[in-house]
């Protein structure tokens, strides 16, 4: 039997931290043969290569080099250039990853071509619009043949949209599986020693639009961040966005120069995991970081209004905060009096397996 041909969808550095498990796992499988398609959504050259060999991936046999733009502009290269790979190398299944343009584009391709299309973090809502994201998953999740979500409450937000029962298989948390086969790399590392790091200290990783883009915002997030730096250590991690931002409006010298306040360039995920793992609190607006931070029982503040993976809240150690409310929360962390809570069902390393047996069920 001819092996089946698999393309894994990969746009930026999360994608890759969940595609990698799934390849190992599918790599390791005679009925198939996986393979890496890099839209270039977001392309770092300095990733490439360090960060393909710790996750153990091939070079992409794909690689659009769609590159940034607009929404319209990205999701319209990346559907031009994908239609062409699937003419002239049609897979016989395309997994789509998480919630970014090249998301929905590629889950569009499948759909027209009749391919099947699997969404990997199928179900996750924020319920709010405005988000692009927001509008990538319910596109991707109306079109897709087979749904992977994360957790039952995302199961719940896809029947209640009308998804039929039979398209859905809840395989767990894949991003965590990533962590587990780098754990020993990551425990190995020691962060606090290269940053000089003595005593408690907090993470902090903020990239989002609706917190960097508008200066009172980004003012008010500063100003919280240097008050907290004057209890414990804050190790900022600055995205690129983030730190144009601080940059125009005026803001960068306050964040590089307080006493109290580390801040470095992006780190890979073994340094940034590794400096989790001994946070006293987490400070972020990222969707990994709620999960990761709850799968390590790791005090977690989330700077936004709401949030798509709310069982990170209702069972996890996630907590959506403002601002103002962050030096207060440090405190609580610190005094051991942060909420505990347990690891969702199905959080436990293994969710590449279930995927790859969902996969292999559906295509016979």
């Amino acid at each position: 039997m001819t092996p089946k041909a698999i393309h894994l969808i990969a746009a930026a550095r999360p994608n890759f931290m969940k595609i990698a498990p799934l390849y190992h796992v599918l790599q390791s499988q005679a009925w198939c043969r996986p393979r890496v398609v890099h839209t270039g959504q977001h392309y770092d050259a300095n990733m490439s290569d360090a960060f393909f060999r710790d996750l153990g991936l091939p070079a992409p046999a794909h690689h659009l080099e769609v590159g940034s733009g607009s929404h319209a502009e990205q999701t319209g290269r990346t559907m031009i250039a994908y239609e062409a790979v699937c003419q002239a190398d049609r897979p016989d299944a395309i997994v789509v990853v998480g919630d970014v343009n090249a998301t929905a584009a590629c889950a569009m391709v499948g759909a027209k071509l009749w391919i099947p299309v699997v969404h990997l973090e199928a179900g996750l809502r924020s319920r709010d619009r405005r988000m692009p994201e927001e509008i990538n998953r319910l596109v991707t999740d109306a079109i897709a043949d087979v749904l992977w979500t994360p957790s039952r409450d995302a199961d719940a937000n896809l029947l209640a949209e009308g998804v039929a029962a039979d398209k859905i298989d809840c395989i767990g948390n894949i991003m965590l599986d990533s962590f587990e086969m780098l754990r020993s790399k990551i425990t190995a590392t020691d962060m606090r020693a290269a940053l000089r790091l003595a005593g408690p200290y907090a993470i902090v990783t903020l990239h989002r639009p609706s917190n960097v883009d508008e200066q009172s915002k980004l003012q008010e997030l500063v100003a919280a961040i240097e008050e907290l730096s004057r209890e414990l250590t804050v190790v900022f991690t600055v995205h690129p966005r983030t730190r144009k931002r601080l940059a125009e409006f005026g803001l960068l010298e306050r964040i590089t120069s307080a006493a109290g306040i580390r801040a470095t360039e992006p780190l890979g995920y073994i340094e940034f995991m590794n400096l989790v793992m001994h946070a006293a609190i987490a400070i972020t607006d990222s969707g990994g970081v709620q999960e990761e931070t709850t799968y390590l029982g790791i005090p977690c503040a989330t700077l936004r209004e709401n949030t798509e993976r709310p069982i990170t809240v209702s069972e996890g150690t996630n907590r959506l905060l403002k601002p103002a409310q962050l030096a207060a929360a440090a405190a609580e962390a610190l005094s051991g009096r942060w909420p505990k809570g347990r690891r969702p069902e199905l959080w436990d390393g293994h969710a590449a397996r279930r995927a790859e047996q969902s996969l292999r069920r559906r295509l016979g």
